[in-house]
């Protein structure tokens, strides 16, 4: 079986090399490329093929990566690709990756394709798109994280939207800065560890990053024993699993440590060249590309300032338009709500009108028949007195009759007076009904005249009939923009951008504070302990690099000799 295997190896290797060209997969932090490259290449060739591709300009700071057995190598930019020991089976997987990293990253990042690589994703707040749960589908912080904390995902999606609100309006490449300066600040930014052992044969970690080399403990990849920065090494080699490190310090010792393979020392050669390169990279005078990357970086800057104010006085313009158009729609429902309500008023003054009308004639009637009948009374009294009777309990009689007559005579005068003033009174409210009929027509008709005024697609001569939202009326001529204006809104830009770079940082910091409590203890891992002991301690990456390197370069090889 062995040999069999043996010779479908050998009938690869040979197909291989009998073909012109080989198919390869790039698969970068957001896509994956395709090429078919030609057999003579080198890795230089694919990787500036993909950087290419990319539109990337800062290749320094990346490489392609490949799976090897049970570790990663990186493609050598002067051999061929077919020569390297990359797999076998095409197409040929290679991952575009960050190989070295910024000291600074706001000062070395340029390229906003570069900054965008170190990071991926980010969007502006919409309160009509993110809505709640929906950073359900979202993985923004591991596993570990979540469960080290006693909050639901509701508590962390509030806090998270929250923050994201308040930094609603900025740039995509603002809030990536943000946070690659925040990542650039910890402890393992850019490290890379590897298994190594000193003379004493102590196992320890060996970190490579943009500043140097640091010796750490296998429990502790935060806090270093000792460091040395790239320019205090003058040479770095190696022999077998041997590595060797020459100070520049003539006094100090050569100091040596075991790694664990070749191939983990192949890679520790690789990243301290490049790193060292890079370190001493950033200390001289840039390069020409360079100053013309960061001269077209300014450029594409101001104009992307132009643009965002253009873009700015579009929206507010819009929102403008909006707001208008929203108060004129309220205005007209109010106005039509009135209309209605005066509708409603001349309806029930026409029918309180024909009520009083109707009332005040039956009262007039009832008037004129309690007249007549006081006056037939009277003229029965008056009959009555010249017909008398002439016996006693005639007269008597007579008398009582008379005096009932009399009676009904002044009740029938009263009622008839109640009656003609009631009758007045009727009178007087038809007329004031009338009064209000009159003003609520006035009224209906000064609600339809505004109606008409304030309805969409009718302009009155009063109002300015020049406004437009086009875009030609916002456009700017970049070239005859006064410079020293511009230049003046970027510095107040750049001003108005720490000064939210030091809010960003305050905010998370209370953020910190808010959910230190709702911390379980007990879920901490080591290396969580260790960062609080030094967040207690004032202690930072950049300090105690500093506080390391106080010591003279002798004493440090000295002190990782004897760990």
């Amino acid at each position: 079986m062995a040999s069999a295997l043996a010779a479908k190896m050998g009938f690869n290797s040979l197909m291989r090399k009998q073909a012109k060209t080989f198919n390869v997969r790039i698969s970068t932090m957001e896509s994956d490329l395709e090429f078919s490259c030609e057999v003579k290449w080198k890795g230089k060739d694919l990787f500036d093929l993909v950087c290419r591709t990319l539109g990337l300009r800062e290749t320094w700071f990346f490489g392609l990566r490949y799976n090897i057995k049970d570790t990663v190598a990186w493609l050598k930019m002067d051999k061929k690709v077919l020569d390297q020991e990359v797999p076998k089976e095409e197409p040929i997987i290679f991952h575009f990756l960050a190989k070295f990293y910024p000291e600074n990253a706001e000062e070395e990042l340029v390229q906003d394709i570069t900054q965008h690589l170190f990071f991926l994703q980010y969007g502006d707040y919409d309160p009509a798109v993110h809505k709640p749960g929906f950073l359900a589908e979202e993985e923004l912080l591991p596993k570990r994280v979540i469960n080290l904390y006693q909050m639901t995902p509701e508590m962390w999606e509030e806090r998270i939207t929250a923050c994201y609100a308040e930094h609603r309006g900025r740039t995509r490449d603002e809030a990536e800065m943000e946070y690659l300066k925040i990542a650039q600040d910890l402890d393992m930014y850019g490290v890379n560890y590897f298994l190594i052992r000193n003379k004493k044969g102590t196992d320890l970690l060996l970190g490579v990053d943009a500043l140097g080399l640091h010796i750490y403990e296998p429990d502790n990849k935060l806090t270093p024993k000792c460091s040395f920065p790239w320019n205090e090494i003058r040479n770095i080699s190696y022999s077998d699993k041997e590595f060797t490190i020459k100070p520049l310090d003539k006094k100090a010792n050569v100091f040596k440590f075991n790694s664990s393979r070749l191939r983990v020392n192949k890679l520790i050669l690789q990243l301290c060249i490049g790193n060292h390169d890079l370190f001493m990279r950033r200390r001289r005078v840039d390069s020409l590309e360079v100053q013309q990357m960061k001269a077209q970086a300014r450029e594409e800057r101001a104009r992307k300032q132009v643009e965002r104010q253009r873009l700015q006085r579009e929206k507010q313009l819009r929102e403008e338009a909006e707001r208008a158009r929203d108060e004129l729609e309220r205005r007209l429902i109010q106005l039509q709500d009135e209309a209605d309500m005066a509708n409603e008023a001349l309806l029930r003054s026409e029918q309180t009108a024909d009520l009083l009308a109707e009332k005040a004639q039956i009262a007039e009637e009832e008037a004129k028949l309690l007249a007549q009948k006081a006056a037939e009374a009277e003229t029965e009294m008056q009959r009555i007195k010249v017909t008398a009777i002439r016996g006693q309990e005639e007269r008597r009689l007579m008398e009582q009759k008379m005096l009932e007559a009399k009676m009904v005579a002044l009740k029938m005068a009263e009622e008839s007076e109640r009656r003609a003033k009631e009758a007045e009174q009727l009178k007087q409210d038809l007329l004031e009904a009338r009064d209000s009929e009159r003003r609520a027509k006035n009224k209906l008709l000064e609600i339809t005249s505004k109606a008409v005024y304030m309805s969409p697609g009718l302009a009155p001569d009063s109002m300015p009939q020049d406004v437009s939202f086009s875009r030609e009326n916002l456009s700017f001529d970049f070239k005859d923009t006064d410079m020293k204006r511009l230049s003046m809104e970027i510095e107040k830009e750049k001003v108005e951008y720490m000064e939210k770079s030091k809010h960003l940082q305050e905010q998370l910091n209370e953020l910190k504070t808010e959910i230190e409590s709702l911390k379980l203890k007990e879920r901490e891992t080591p290396l969580d302990i260790i960062h609080n002991q030094n967040t207690e301690q004032g202690t930072s990456k950049h300090s105690n690099f500093k506080k390391l390197t106080l010591q003279s370069t002798k004493s440090r090889v000295a002190f990782f000799e004897e760990l």
